[in-house]
């Protein structure tokens, strides 16, 4: 055990901890170095503002800056940016990224997505106006006829056209519906006395 205790502190093995701890700094001095040169520590890159360009402006931004893009989903028809334009991106426009860093944008379709026109018929103007909006659909205007059912639903239209239950429609589109106004011709009278 002294023996154990005197090479501890004898000279030879100082010198060679010495040598050992200097060996030692200088790996991590240059492993440092190394790191901050492969990942180029303090260089940054600004994010360009991609919102409302085409998918090829886009490209040709982010190559010019040095980055890489990935599309993402197309979301919900955005009617204020133009069709096929980028719509979001993450991160946004303005952030300091590394080079090669990824974007990834949303690109806004060329539409709205089409819903399914509910079963309205024989239903009351009121329950098919909820109907409509519950889809994403609208009520433009609601044209009367002679027809018994007062505010009930007789028939449909979209841009002047007949539409039936099942259609599909873009989103946000506006509907005519064609509605009894509580009376019926005197000719219905006539035929209906008649059987």
């Amino acid at each position: 055990m002294r023996n154990f205790f005197n090479f501890l502190f004898s000279k030879v093995f100082l010198i060679q901890l010495i040598l050992a701890m200097v060996v030692l700094v200088i790996l991590v001095i240059l492993g440092l170095q190394w790191l901050k040169g492969s990942t180029h520590h303090g260089e940054f890159v600004v994010v360009p503002n991609l919102a409302k360009m085409s998918v090829s402006e886009m490209r040709d931004n982010i190559e010019k800056a040095h980055l890489r893009y990935e599309v993402l989903d197309s979301a919900n028809f955005n009617p204020a940016y133009p069709r096929f334009s980028i719509i979001e991106q993450n991160p946004p426009a303005g952030n300091k990224v590394k080079e090669n860093r990824k974007i990834y944008v949303t690109v806004n379709p060329s539409g709205y997505k089409k819903v399914t026109v509910p079963q309205i018929i024989q239903v009351t103007q009121r329950n098919a106006t909820s109907m409509l909006r519950a889809v994403g659909l609208d009520v433009e205007r609601v044209t009367y006829v002679d027809e018994l059912g007062k505010d009930m639903v007789y028939n449909m239209k979209f841009k002047g056209k007949y539409i039936s239950p099942g259609d599909k429609l873009p989103k946000t589109s506006k509907i005519e519906l064609i509605c009894g106004n509580g009376t019926i011709t005197d000719r219905a009278k006539v035929k209906a006395d008649s059987e």
